[in-house]
């Protein structure tokens, strides 16, 4: 399920022996998993901190405690750390924080919300800006709401037809139009104000 290298167990032995402190052990959870922005949070834990859903992961001298909710984002996942000259680094590959691609069978609103989630929107956070799914139709048409600075942006237009429908047309079979349902005349902080556009 998950592997934590023998240094790595060695390296939270020391800490938590330094601490004294009675069942200390180190908790994991995925922080946002299945998206773009999955990290993994780990940190140390007395047992009246846990939730008591957690997964036990027995180490030599120490438990590992996995977030129930996190379990399979965390499966397969590798803990190593590695001794350098100026220190140390711990290195945490969890290969399935970030979700898995729907199958090509998956419905057609699941495989939108993955491109959108994975692909469109960490590319409209450089703008500050980012879309919703407001709505896919029997017939294959995205509405999405823009938000952040690209609620209200001068060239929502051009992200929307250039950008967004480009990919989801390439990259989502069934879709197809993509359609903007923002008001953007309500938006407070745009990227690029519609009239400086």
């Amino acid at each position: 399920m998950i592997n934590i290298s023998d240094s790595a167990q060695s390296h939270f032995r020391k800490l938590i022996e330094r601490e004294a402190l009675p069942g200390l052990g180190v908790r994991l959870s995925a922080v946002n998993p299945g998206t773009a922005r999955a990290d993994v949070r780990l940190e140390f834990a007395e047992p009246g901190d846990l939730q008591g859903d957690e997964w036990a992961v027995d180490c030599e001298g120490f438990t590992v405690w996995l977030d129930a909710a996190s379990v399979s984002y965390l499966d397969g996942a590798e803990i190593d750390y590695e001794t350098r000259t100026t220190g140390g680094q711990l290195q945490i590959r969890a290969p399935k924080i970030k979700g898995q691609a729907p199958a090509d069978s998956a419905s057609l609103v699941e495989r939108v919300h993955w491109i959108v989630e994975n692909e469109i929107n960490p590319q409209l956070a450089a703008h500050r800006g980012n879309v919703a799914v407001q709505e896919v139709t029997a017939e294959g048409v995205v509405l999405l709401r823009f938000g952040g600075g690209c609620h209200g942006c001068g060239m929502a237009d051009v992200t929307l037809k250039q950008g967004i429908e480009k990919t989801l047309l390439e990259k989502v079979p069934g879709v197809t139009a993509v359609r903007d349902a923002t008001d953007h005349d309500t938006g407070a902080a745009p990227y690029i104000p519609r009239d400086a556009a």
